[in-house]
């Protein structure tokens, strides 16, 4: 790829560029074909696994806001410039739209979660009907059980130890790997990973 380029789009799989190349759907793009053009070496780098997540290939729900997929990461060896050490991340189980709050403590995530619900039920006009989550503390709590109750929320726990299997831990897992390569790429100081993410998230 053009050096530069693939910064600006923050890495996104040469596949899923090709794809939107060809549909036009993005202004400016260039024309690629995926099979053709040379892997980008910091890609190679940056986003290096063990083994791959397999990919859910059927929507279990029908409308946005059926399903929120919440989860908490982090702490971070490494604050952030504005001086956070967690990520909370949102994932709509029908649209795969995204969210990413950035938050100082664990226990700041039931505040964000709340405003969070009011503000995209009514940008949306759906109410969120089920929450799934880990076992984490963060979420297994009175304030959150009493939320729920009180808007008609059903709150489904994944099941322990099967990260490979939930859809905001891969969610995550692109991410992650998308700003470890903008950081390597660009040479930037590592407490810029909030910024980072916040733009793949974007991106």
């Amino acid at each position: 790829m053009i050096d530069g380029f693939d910064t600006k789009i923050g890495h996104v799989n040469l596949k899923h560029i090709s794809k939107l190349s060809k549909m036009d759907l993005v202004k400016g793009l260039l024309k690629i074909c995926w099979k053709t053009h040379h892997l980008c070496e910091t890609c190679q780098q940056g986003k290096q696994i063990k083994t791959s997540f397999k990919s859910k290939d059927v929507v279990s729900t029908t409308r946005s806001l059926q399903l929120l997929h919440i989860n908490l990461f982090g702490p971070t060896q490494i604050l952030s410039i504005g001086g956070k050490k967690y990520d909370f991340v949102i994932v709509d189980d029908y649209s795969r739209y995204t969210w990413i709050y950035f938050l100082a403590h664990k226990h700041e995530s039931f505040k964000v979660f709340e405003i969070f619900c009011m503000k995209v039920q009514i940008r949306k006009c759906f109410c969120i009907s089920s929450i799934k989550s880990d076992h984490g503390i963060e979420f297994e709590n009175v304030e959150f059980k009493s939320f729920c109750e009180r808007n008609c929320i059903f709150h489904n726990v994944s099941s322990p130890r099967t990260p490979k299997k939930r859809i905001i831990e891969r969610k995550n897992r692109i991410m992650q790997k998308m700003t470890r390569t903008m950081l390597g790429k660009n040479s930037l100081p590592k407490h810029f990973w909030e910024e980072l993410l916040n733009t793949t998230c974007y991106v």
